[in-house]
């Protein structure tokens, strides 16, 4: 055949587009990232809008009722979107997908697929097939637990997969990522169901959590946020209940990471170490995500948790005459069965003295499967909203007043948006999305970028927000790759 007459190759298809919808809290935000991951492995390219997507891949909480509906909400708008043209199937993940499965793909007939956790690994797999048609069996639902041995010790040994432990791709830019320490809980309180959807306690061994570290720091992450469904229960099926205590500075050592910060800690298993460890460890963020859920006793045992007002006033006061300016944040079940006016009085006692920083306040609602769910004495949707909006108004003012204790002190804010010339970031205390920000002045915005650290002094509040004035110049994010030594 004449070499000239040969057709030209024809050029390689475009990948497959798809967008990840990440719903509920930064633990869902690391799966999505590992899906992520995975997702551009297997050829596809990931897109930031769900309306440019060929694939629209919806990673669901099914934590709470309203958490629930966001999550349907979602997978709706998304299916409105195969009206378009532009995009031609919607597949449901993560926490509402693995705790219902079949269920909510009967009741959901406009999405394509329900996927549970175990369909990870292979998630571009089954992807690919469900764009040629292919039927995806509904992912059946099972209690997780089962799924590891009763013995902590014994689970380091077990095949069962773990979201979030994997290779990840960043899908945010920004300068703070979350790091999951582990997956799991082995609490068994009485109004919640996530252990039974997301599994027994797993613990990441700390060599992959320092690798993963480091390659966020590469990545421009200078806060890493360690998440986990129980971050005090660390190291106990490795054979080292105190491994937190031993990896917190490693981890505020790696280049480039200016902050850690621990979440979630249940305050009947908070050691003395551990206070110390996060209250003094250089790097480390002086900040308690406290669990306390209430603060009255009677209350506390039908929840099938320890404690009691005076408790966690006492461990708050451990961690204050070690740090004097560390944060604390919690929150809290309102109208729970059998909740007498007292306990609420015991609740609103201990709130006034406690001088949290943020706090949540959510209605008790049923869940699915739990023992809750089959308790006496429960109080009418009407009293509940009646008693939530009562100490959410009481959290608002105290919230309010501790943030105006913190006028005149000294605060190194992380810059996370210099938007329309407004410099805004977050203080040690000020954990991400749900606790306030600070607004800073005397700074020339051309001259800050996101990632910097400023040193500043509080001087004025609005609301739990900060207003903060610069003191000295700031500690410069890197333009790419990790922080340089000399600007540590």
């Amino acid at each position: 055949m004449n070499p000239s007459s040969a057709s030209p190759p024809r050029p390689a298809p475009s990948p497959t587009t798809v967008a990840l919808v990440t719903l509920g809290c930064a633990r869902n935000e690391v799966d999505s990232e590992e899906l992520a991951g995975r997702l551009e492995t297997g050829g596809f390219a990931l897109v930031d809008d769900a309306d440019a997507a060929q694939m629209v891949v919806v990673n669901t909480c099914g934590f709470v009722e309203a958490a629930k509906k966001d999550s349907v909400d979602t997978l709706l708008a998304a299916a409105d979107l195969k009206e378009s043209g532009t995009t031609q199937a919607v597949v449901a993940v993560g926490c509402l997908a693995e705790r219902y499965g079949a269920e909510l793909a009967g009741s959901l007939p406009e999405a394509d697929a329900v996927l549970g956790f175990d369909a990870y690994p292979d998630i571009a797999d089954r992807l690919r097939s469900i764009l040629a048609g292919e039927k995806q069996h509904p992912h059946t639902p099972s209690d997780r637990r089962k799924l590891l041995p009763i013995s902590p010790a014994e689970r380091a040994a077990a095949p069962a997969y773990q979201p979030g432990h994997a290779e990840r791709r960043r899908l945010d830019a920004g300068p703070m990522a979350p790091l999951k320490l582990a997956s799991g809980c082995d609490r068994r309180c009485t109004f919640c169901a996530i252990p039974a959807f997301r599994g027994s306690f797993v613990s990441r061994r700390p060599s992959d959590v320092l690798a993963e570290a480091r390659w966020l720091a590469g990545e421009g992450a200078r806060e890493l946020f360690l998440v986990s469904e129980n971050s005090t229960s660390y190291g106990k099926d490795l054979g080292d209940l105190r491994l937190l205590e031993t990896l917190l500075p490693e981890l505020a050592a790696v280049e480039g990471v200016e902050r850690v910060r621990v979440s979630y800690l249940q305050p009947a298993e908070t050691r003395p170490g551990l206070v110390t460890a996060i209250a003094q460890t250089p790097g480390v963020a002086a900040y308690f995500d406290l669990s306390f859920q209430h603060a009255s006793h009677p209350v506390l045992r039908r929840m099938r948790r320890f404690g009691d007002a005076d408790a966690f006033l006492g461990l708050l006061g451990q961690a204050r005459a070690q740090a004097p300016e560390a944060g604390a944040r919690s929150n809290f079940i309102v109208g729970f069965p059998g909740e007498t006016e007292q306990d609420l009085e015991t609740l609103c006692g201990f709130l006034s003295e406690a001088r949290l920083d943020a706090i949540g306040v959510f209605g008790y609602s049923d869940e699915d499967g739990t023992e809750a769910e089959g308790f006496e004495d429960k109080h009418d949707e009407d009293e509940i909203a009646e008693r939530v909006a009562h100490v959410t108004a009481l959290a608002e003012e105290l919230t309010a007043q501790r943030a105006e204790e913190r006028i005149g002190e000294q605060v190194v804010v992380l810059v996370e948006s210099t938007e329309d010339g407004a410099i805004e970031g977050r203080a040690a205390h000020q954990g991400p999305e749900v606790d306030g920000s600070t607004v800073l002045t005397a700074l020339s915005p051309g001259t800050i970028r996101v990632g910097d650290m400023i040193t500043a002094r509080v001087v004025g509040t609005d609301g739990v927000d900060l207003v903060a004035q610069a003191i000295t110049a700031p500690i410069t994010a890197p333009a790419t790759g990790p922080v340089p030594e000399e600007g540590r």
